[in-house]
């Protein structure tokens, strides 16, 4: 007999909750099954526009995770909602895809953490970037030895992230969002980690941690739409600084700089500077030892991530991978365990604005 599909339950119906679920239903062993939101009026909108009918749809993820059949759950609520959501789901015993950031603490992340160890489920987090043609492309470079020791890394995230972001209201704010870096600048710095390592699995850990942060948004109610070109000066007030530079020490050595820049007045853009002992990385643009007699860059023909759209993301690679795990007894090299110390080195920009000392992380627990 055949196995049933894995039934997944989409838990919030914001932005990105239509490219989980489009994901789901591209993949061969997967159905969605129910759709929850803090509206149902959200899940039912949804649910239509994905063409999902005879699904269950709820608002209040409790009786969601009753719904029979539900064997996945995607968490694509609001970032200060994720903790007490997967503490839930982890308690139902349901794998789970974890939206990006994971936690508004290190409480929180290390809660659901051991709630997950607890349950014995599988995660993924939503970093979605590790599955973008580009970085699937330099990773392999690097395992393949092109750069050869990766010695320093830059990786940046500029966007004018404003109220033209559906869900911004929540973000802007100290209490939900907690800072830039958080709420998208970790894309940034998980990155720096991934490729920080030439392992084709593995990010470095970060050892050591200093950061300044700046700008000039913060209490400000004037801000930049780059869609229409259009500026407003009655926006609500970004209640933290919209640039974060921070300094990173490597456990192999290597050193990174990550920012996050949220005052930038341009297109979305995420520059990638890659350094090694035997060739060099820059966005799409290759200098390697492997080419003998090279007089100019060879550039890389992909996709490149630079547009904010959630369309253009790789959810499709990201939850294939993971459907791969859960069917083979795996675990993902991007699960809880392994976003948490992205997580941690955002916090820890946070200790060392308030210290003005680098921080030092600790190996994990």
């Amino acid at each position: 007999m055949a196995q049933r599909p894995l039934g997944v339950l989409i838990h919030g119906a914001g932005w990105v909750s239509g490219e989980h679920i489009k994901a789901f239903q591209h993949n061969p062993h997967t159905r969605v099954v129910a759709i929850s939101s803090r509206r149902i009026e959200s899940a039912r909108r949804r649910a239509e526009e994905a063409g999902l009918q005879g699904i269950g749809l709820y608002d209040d993820l409790g009786r969601a995770l009753r719904h029979d059949g539900v064997d996945i759950v995607s968490i694509c609520t609001p970032q200060h909602l994720h903790c007490e959501n997967v503490l839930q789901a982890a308690e139902a015993g349901k794998h789970l895809v974890i939206e990006k950031p994971i936690a508004n603490s290190p409480q929180e992340m290390y809660a659901m953490r051991d709630a997950v160890r607890k349950a014995g489920v599988k995660t993924v987090v939503s970093f979605v970037l590790r599955w973008n043609p580009l970085f699937v492309t330099i990773k392999s470079l690097l395992a393949d030895g092109a750069l050869g020791k990766v010695y320093y890394v830059e990786t940046d995230y500029q966007s004018h992230i404003a109220s033209w972001w559906s869900g911004w209201e929540d973000a802007r704010t100290k209490a939900k969002g907690v800072s830039a870096l958080l709420v998208a600048g970790c894309h940034a710095l998980d990155a720096a980690r991934w490729f920080a390592s030439t392992e084709r699995e593995k990010a470095a850990r970060v050892t050591e941690v200093f950061a300044w942060r700046g700008g000039w948004r913060k209490g400000g109610t004037r801000e930049y739409n780059y869609y229409t070109g259009a500026w407003s000066d009655s926006a609500p007030p970004m209640e933290y600084d919209g640039l974060e530079v921070l300094m990173l020490k490597f456990d192999n050595g290597a050193l990174g700089k990550v920012s996050t820049n949220y005052d930038s007045i341009m297109p979305y853009n995420f520059p990638i500077e890659i350094f090694g002992d035997k060739g060099t990385i820059k966005d799409n643009r290759l200098w390697s030892h492997m080419f003998p007699g090279q007089r100019g860059w060879v550039t890389i023909p992909t996709v490149l991530p630079d547009t904010a759209e959630v369309t253009h993301h790789p959810f499709q690679g990201q939850i294939d991978h993971f459907v791969d795990c859960i069917l083979a007894n795996r675990e993902s090299f991007c699960n809880l365990e392994e976003a948490i110390h992205t997580h941690e080195v955002a916090f820890a920009a946070q200790q060392c604005y308030e210290t003005g000392e680098p921080v030092h992380l600790s190996p994990p627990a």
